[in-house]
């Protein structure tokens, strides 16, 4: 049976990385994955909304899990905050006592109720348990085979890590595992699990980009740490990241980056979706590879 999933792209993706929403459904047709709309969801509130009115955050999560439900499905999501909060509101309301009852009572005004029981995936973890590496593997038809590629967690992949628990968020290896299903080599660095900067660009820009630019220098092996022997240790060809907020920054922000670090970086940044559609075969069109800022030209 083919997989199939309720799909959440988040608000960024649908406008401002369009491209990453693109290339994921492209990507998922290509390996028979069903995704299936959900127009009625809104703005899973991006973890802002908690200051203002915690209980509306639960409820307006709670609806969009509901509309999954109903359709039978658990929900895949590009975003990596849309699965930060999305799956934290799905752990208070599972473990909190009484949670999940208040939060129906609100559910019931518009006709619905949650159960509890919808699972919110991102692309990265579906690629990894659901669908299987080793799947991927035979599905790769242009093995990306000598390319160093530094994997790019971003903070709301990994945690909080209660809410998430996929992968340990000091020393993850789901992203390693599918570069290398693709037929490329995993650069380790330190700062693979770190901030992007991205949470702070409105309040402190030269900060955010700050953190940007250090990212980017570590992945490229200026500052390199080897933490794993059987990694590559001699800096990459490019980068990759399951969050498009991620690649926002680390893509978008690259050249102001270099403008106040005084130097060069040139670093490619691949949406999750992106690298593995090359490999296994996708056509750079279909992949909106013309929109990345940072061109991926020289990797093609």
């Amino acid at each position: 049976m083919a997989l199939k999933y309720a799909y959440y792209p988040g608000c960024a993706s649908k406008e401002i990385t369009k491209e990453s929403d693109r290339s994921t459904r492209k990507l998922a047709k290509a390996l028979g994955i069903k995704l299936h709309d959900m127009p009625k969801a809104t703005c899973c509130g991006a973890g802002l909304l908690t200051d203002y009115d915690k209980q509306l955050t639960l409820a307006i999560n709670a609806r969009i899990f509901a509309q999954a439900e109903e359709m039978g499905m658990d929900i895949l999501t590009i975003c990596s905050t849309c699965l930060m909060v999305m799956n934290t509101v799905n752990h208070e309301l599972r473990n909190t006592p009484g949670q999940l009852e208040r939060t129906n009572k609100l559910l019931a005004k518009a006709g619905l109720h949650y159960s509890g029981k919808v699972e919110i995936k991102q692309l990265l973890w579906v690629l990894n348990d659901d669908y299987g590496l080793k799947k991927l593997k035979e599905k790769v038809v242009n093995p990306l085979t000598r390319l160093k590629v530094a994997p790019f967690y971003g903070c709301h992949s990994l945690r909080p890590s209660d809410a998430l628990g996929f992968d340990d968020p000091e020393k993850p290896v789901s992203l390693e595992n599918t570069i290398r299903a693709i037929g490329a080599e995993p650069v380790d660095y330190s700062g693979k699990t770190k901030c992007c900067g991205f949470q702070i660009d409105l309040v402190n820009e030269d900060l955010a980009v700050d953190m940007t630019g250090k990212r980017l220098l570590d992945a490229k092996g200026e500052t390199f740490v080897s933490r794993i022997d059987d990694i590559n240790i001699k800096g990459a060809d490019c980068m990759v990241t399951p969050c498009p907020l991620c690649h926002v920054n680390l893509d978008s922000y690259q050249e102001i980056a270099e403008k106040r670090l005084s130097r060069k970086i040139v670093l490619p940044v691949f949406h999750l979706s992106q690298l593995v559609g090359l490999a296994i075969g996708l056509k750079e069109k279909d992949l909106g590879l013309t929109r990345n800022m940072v061109s991926p030209e020289s990797i093609l």
